[in-house]
């Protein structure tokens, strides 16, 4: 059957995060929001996904499960086929998210008063996994060149010298940014982080949705001595909007490190997956790879649509279309708002719950990350929304 992604379906009274109102009214001070925040999709997720979960319920019995065969097996080809990268199957940990994963690896890779490194404005769970466990965020903010964010390597080369970094987070593709990282950025980051013994933390939720015109290139891959120095979280959540069945797979080739991760694991009671998770691990990445295919053209129909509005009906507001993700960064500083005021006119007056960029960290302040992946109905009302509102300040 193929998949009707403009059909609207009604996520409400399911216990979406993104939907509920509770949580919106505690979020954002009102429960009347247009919600474009959270990163999953309002799409279903592929049919074989659900006829894999639903032919397992029916078997009645769901106790404690783990992975088999297939469940490496189909991980390991999409790999292989799509990212031309051989994992082997005594690399690969499991974790309930990566979120859980990047506080794992602080804990079992950093003590009190260790450093990590971050790129902002960047995905702001990984400064929480840091403080949160007693280590100090060390930022090496990406800069913008014509107009397009960039690694600033210089920085980053002065940053490292200091001892006490033991980590740093790379997100790639990016999150919020939307930047699919060149095999050059990515071999200068890891030479430099070789040359000083910082641990590369690669967060790779979004590899499988990448724009057209693009390649994601696992930063592991490049080498064995990089592979030998990394962490990479994958997993099919984002890729199948199965978030809530919290799977992931860690990927650690060197056997010292991942034994390390692995007694952390256990030190936290972090045992098996629960059943659905393996199923649908198994469905998406073994029969998913079409339903994939199809909603990347949707979602970058969308992006396209965004972007031509915005330029056309919306030119106090800036915007580079992506180069992977689902997720839009608009730029509002044209508007001349303060951050203040910026967020409250967003919820007050335009009427839609996103995600403010100030809370990406520094270099953030002034943007807005809006989740593209719905029906193109829902996201011409949010951009309407945003134009009735300017046409009111103009």
């Amino acid at each position: 059957m193929k998949p009707n992604f403009d059909k609207v379906i009604n996520r409400e009274n399911t216990n979406a995060i993104k939907y509920e109102p509770k949580v919106l009214k505690e979020m954002f001070g009102s429960e009347d929001l247009l919600p474009l925040w959270v990163a999953d999709m309002d799409f279903k997720c592929p049919e074989v996904i659900i006829d894999a979960i639903t032919d397992r319920a029916k078997h009645g019995i769901f106790g404690y499960s783990d992975m088999d065969d297939a469940f490496y097996d189909v991980f390991i080809a999409w790999n292989k086929r799509r990212n031309n990268w051989q994992v082997e199957r005594e690399w690969i940990c499991y974790s309930p998210g990566i979120v859980p994963a990047v506080n794992y690896i602080v804990q079992a890779f950093c003590n009190t008063g260790d450093k990590v490194i971050i790129q902002n404005p960047v995905y702001y769970p990984f400064a929480q996994a840091i403080v949160n466990n007693g280590a100090q965020i060390i930022n090496n903010p990406l800069k913008k060149e014509n107009g397009k964010y960039v690694m600033d390597f210089g920085d980053l080369e002065e940053k490292v010298k200091d001892p006490r970094v033991k980590l740093l987070i790379l997100c790639n593709p990016h999150n919020p940014i939307g930047r699919v990282w060149r095999k050059e950025e990515l071999q200068r980051l890891g030479e430099i982080c070789l040359a000083h013994d910082v641990l590369v933390i690669s967060d790779e939720i979004h590899s499988d949705l990448i724009m057209s015109g693009h390649k994601h290139i696992p930063f592991a891959s490049l080498s064995t001595e990089f592979a030998n120095n990394s962490i990479t979280c994958m997993a099919p959540s984002k890729t199948f909007n199965i978030a809530g069945l919290q799977i992931s797979d860690i990927i650690i080739p060197n056997s010292k490190i991942r034994t390390a991760f692995q007694a952390i694991l256990e030190n936290n009671a972090i045992g098996h997956p629960n059943i659905f998770g393996i199923v649908a691990q198994k469905s998406a990445y073994g029969e998913g790879e079409n339903w994939l295919e199809a909603v990347l053209k949707y979602i970058e129909a969308n992006m396209d649509y965004l972007e031509a509005f915005v330029k056309t009906r919306l030119p106090e507001i800036s915007f580079v279309k992506p180069e992977a993700t689902y997720l839009a960064w608009l730029d509002f500083r044209g508007l001349g708002m303060n951050q203040v005021a910026l967020e409250k006119w967003m919820h007050g007056e335009v009427k839609l719950a996103l995600d403010e960029g100030y809370i990406f960290g520094e270099g953030g302040e002034g943007y807005e990350r809006i989740n593209v992946a719905c029906p193109m109905e829902i996201l011409r009302e949010a951009l309407e929304r945003i134009e009735r509102a300017v046409e009111k300040l103009r």
